[in-house]
């Protein structure tokens, strides 16, 4: 079996690894156990999230027995990394709604059954530490040179606000996660974004001290678009793995939106396509390019929100662009060959309305905004009043202009942002 450091080097996650040569004999010399954790920060990781979980989920194709590590404890304390200034605080019952909602999310990508992959919660060693003991057997551990001149405490030394004393225990919390789960389940490789990097050594290094085995930490590469956004942030906001936040087919959107520049990258990272076939796609172009595009929508799709939502994403897509069926020589692994051809309106966002609510009209702005097209009033009357709003086809002229029962299409209103962004407002009692 192809050694699963090498398949995610080819595919563009790897920037930094520890002891290279001894890690890869490691890897290929047997099942291991690796983890990534996750910070219970909000009640759903976003598309930001899925390069580390896209690692994890190669791990255990490859054999490998992957960890995902929830910071119920962590997420009480916050992670100074990438941030300048102190994350807000959360309960312990925030904290842990958010646990229960990630854990769903992931079960998308990794099969917990049969001790297959691991869904731990740090919680529950670490909020049952005694201070004094922890200080005497890992505390003395660490130096304190060592961890300023990491860049998550330096960054955060030179800001303005500083570096809290319950921030700079973050990575002696991470690094004694380490400890926890090599200890208890046999776990030496440890992976993360680059700015966990400090983080991660200082786990090697004390399992180093207090274990006398070799860990080995990866850290994958920050993903950015070709236009040098980061990535999953939109101008609507970030794009949620959960579906009460961001539906199926606004998901399924954001995919069909990629940039030509990005397609084939972005196969390889979020999609378990051959390589060989997204190799061909660097060489498309036009319709060819858009078909490749369908594919990276219905394919991260379907990972994050199973087959059946995919297919009616995919299917709303084309009754409001019209349907185009992807060649057969185009990724030909994908299921998306299989599907049968035809309009699925009910996955375009809806909001039901009667038509009394409708009777003395909305200002469109308002409208607009209610629905989620734009996240203010204002934002609504700037995209509306720059020629972006659209009503049933027909392009609005003004925020103020009314939208009443009058406009009314059938059953339906049909609301447009901008080119691709749609909604609904179904009329109750109507029937087509």
């Amino acid at each position: 079996m192809v050694n699963v450091i090498d398949v995610l080097r080819d595919r563009g996650f790897i920037e930094q690894t520890t002891h290279d040569k001894e890690l890869t004999d490691y890897t290929g010399a047997g099942q291991v156990s690796c983890y990534i954790g996750f910070d219970p920060t909000a009640s759903s990781l976003h598309v930001g999230h899925l390069v580390p979980i896209m690692a994890l989920a190669h791990m255990q194709r490859q054999g490998h027995r992957p960890i995902a590590l929830v910071g119920g404890g962590t997420g009480l304390v916050g992670d100074p990394s990438g941030k300048t200034e102190m994350r807000k605080m959360l309960t312990i019952e925030q904290v842990d709604a958010n646990v229960a909602d990630i854990k769903r999310q992931l079960a998308r990508f990794l099969d917990f059954s049969e001790g297959m992959a691991l869904l731990l919660n740090n919680a529950d060693w670490l909020t049952r530490l005694s201070l004094i003991p922890f200080l005497r057997d890992f505390g003395r551990h660490f130096s304190v040179n060592r961890m300023i001149k990491a860049e998550s405490c330096r960054a955060r030394l030179e800001s303005e606000e500083g570096l809290s004393f319950i921030e700079f225990n973050y990575m002696v919390l991470q690094a004694y996660d380490f400890y926890q789960l090599c200890k208890g389940h046999q776990c030496r490789l440890q992976m993360g974004g680059s700015d966990q990097w400090g983080n991660i050594v200082a786990g090697i290094d004390l399992i180093r001290r207090t274990m006398g085995q070799q860990a080995f930490g990866v850290t994958f590469k920050l993903i950015t678009t070709s236009s040098g956004a980061k990535m999953g942030k939109t101008a609507a906001g970030a794009v949620w793995l959960s579906p009460e936040l961001t539906t199926p087919y606004d998901y399924y959107q954001f995919w069909i939106n990629t940039d030509d520049r990005d397609v084939a990258r972005f196969l390889r990272l979020f999609t378990f396509l051959p390589l060989a076939e997204i190799a061909a796609v660097d060489q498309l172009s036009g319709a060819d390019l858009n078909s490749a595009k369908m594919v990276l929508a219905y394919e991260a799709t379907r990972l994050a929100h199973g087959a059946d939502n995919a297919g009616q994403a995919h299917g709303a897509a084309g009754s409001m662009f019209g349907a185009r069926t992807v060649p057969e020589h185009i990724l030909p692994s994908s299921p998306i060959h299989k599907m049968a051809q035809g309009a699925d309106q009910e996955a375009v966002p809806c909001t039901e309305m009667t038509r009394e609510q409708l009777q003395d009209g909305l200002p469109a702005f308002k409208l607009f905004h209610m629905v989620g097209l734009a996240k203010s009033g204002g934002e609504a009357r700037r995209l509306i009043d720059q020629g972006g709003g659209y009503v049933n086809g027909q392009r609005l002229d003004s925020g103020e202009t009314v939208i009443s029962a009058n406009d009314i299409d059938g059953v339906e209103i049909v609301l447009r942002a901008g080119k691709k962004r749609f909604h609904k407002i179904i009329i109750k009692g109507l029937k087509k």
